[in-house]
């Protein structure tokens, strides 16, 4: 009997609680003839309770019917701000663009360009992958420092932009060493060169200046005789292009190394023209 009374206890609660949610839930839901600051209030309350995804659609139930006021206006900007909160960063990304070019001259409408790149930020995948985001949210972190010089957000954006460039530098070296790893060594130097190029702030220049040096010397030894001393003296050309970028890289000691080969093999060719 105590049993049924306990269990009879638990379900009452349970029921209660239920009950309270439904009637919390209800409070919040935006109803046929609601105004349009009802409406908004109620958005909020949504949202400040971190139901982004119930907040979303308020707001646009907001933005429809209350075309032109000042309450569309903070409802694209929380609209925007409640997808970002539920991880929705394409979707989000879309919306802070369009509060940063219909609300020009706001407050807000320079933190919507950051948070613009910033959503794009969020979708840039590892390295490997396509890098579509990144190029997204780097055009758009590179426009809003120029935009913003001054702006407390700049630090952060720059920060962001660092990494991101740090990222394509890596795919970009990691594809140079796949095509030394199946012996195509031209290519491989062609990567190389395309990182040093685009991407000579990051750390993966030097590596990937040391790494051209060996995948000229690799060509060369692989190469039919009459080709091997130009193939050699671009590996000494990188070389000495390593010692004018980088004379006190991480990696010098295997640029030393690949040189000397490389000498080693001019030396070679030349004794056997000689011969």
């Amino acid at each position: 009997m105590n049993n049924i009374f306990a269990n009879f206890k638990v379900l009452s609660a349970i029921g209660i609680a239920i009950l309270l949610v439904s009637a919390c839930s209800s409070g919040t839901m935006i109803r046929p003839g609601d105004t349009v600051d009802v409406a908004f209030e109620k958005a909020m309350e949504l949202y400040e309770n971190e139901r982004y995804g119930s907040a979303s659609d308020a707001f646009e139930t907001v933005l429809s019917i209350g075309r032109g006021t000042e309450y569309a206006r903070n409802a694209q900007y929380y609209l925007a701000k409640s997808y970002y909160n539920n991880n929705q960063f394409r979707i989000a990304a879309n919306e802070f663009q369009r509060y940063a070019s219909t609300y020009p001259r706001s407050e807000r409408g320079v933190e919507a360009q950051f948070m613009e790149a910033k959503s794009y930020y969020n979708l840039s995948p590892r390295f490997q992958l396509d890098q579509t985001d990144t190029h997204r949210a780097i055009e758009r972190f590179q426009l809003f420092i120029e935009r913003h010089s001054n702006h407390e957000l700049r630090a952060d954006a720059v920060e962001k932009l660092d990494e991101l460039r740090t990222k394509l530098a890596k795919k970009k070296y990691h594809a140079g060493l796949f095509y030394m790893q199946i012996d195509y060594y031209e290519a491989a130097a062609i990567y190389f060169e395309e990182t040093i190029d685009s991407y000579p702030e990051t750390k993966w220049a030097e590596q990937a200046l040391v790494d051209q040096i060996r995948a000229y010397v690799y060509y060369a030894e692989n190469s039919i005789e009459e080709r091997q001393e130009e193939r050699f003296e671009k590996a000494v050309e990188s070389y000495e292009r390593y010692l004018q970028i980088f004379p006190r890289g991480e990696n010098r000691e295997r640029a030393e190394r690949y040189h000397e080969r490389a000498m080693n093999g001019i030396s070679e060719v030349e004794g056997l023209a000689s011969s």
